[in-house]
């Protein structure tokens, strides 16, 4: 994932994939502010998710936010929000001999079809008048 606005600089090795979930009901700024020469700063609403690509090194600060002001309240190593990428292997499309790990459930399932007739006569409830 290429970051367009503020990719990492060329001398940082170790990139890796992260996520960071808002699971508060206030708005969040996530920065990354302890790697030299790269600025990191997003605006997370509530239940939003930020993916992005940081140093493994990278601390990322949660500042949540109140009305005119916000408050640290996490500091998370990045390395703890990084996500597990699946392996070239996993998408090998050339052996079609293996078991696909992806579709062990079949899409449909069968449908209970039988042949007997199933039709039954409706029966009508009525009222008799009580004196």
């Amino acid at each position: 994932m290429a970051q367009i606005l503020d990719p990492l600089p060329p001398e940082q090795s170790g990139k890796i994939l992260c996520c960071y979930i808002n699971a508060t009901s206030k708005i969040q700024v996530a920065r990354i502010s302890n790697i030299p020469n790269w600025y990191f700063e997003r605006v997370v609403f509530p239940g939003q998710r930020l993916v992005f690509e940081a140093p493994e090194k990278g601390q990322m600060e949660i500042h949540t936010g109140m009305m005119a002001s916000a408050i640290l309240s996490d500091n998370i190593p990045c390395d703890r929000l990084m996500l597990d990428e699946p392996s070239t292997d996993e998408f090998d499309t050339d052996s079609s001999d293996e078991k696909d790990p992806f579709n062990t459930k079949p899409m449909l399932q069968q449908l209970n079809t039988k042949t007997e007739d199933t039709t039954k006569p409706l029966q009508v409830a009525s009222l008799a008048s009580v004196d």
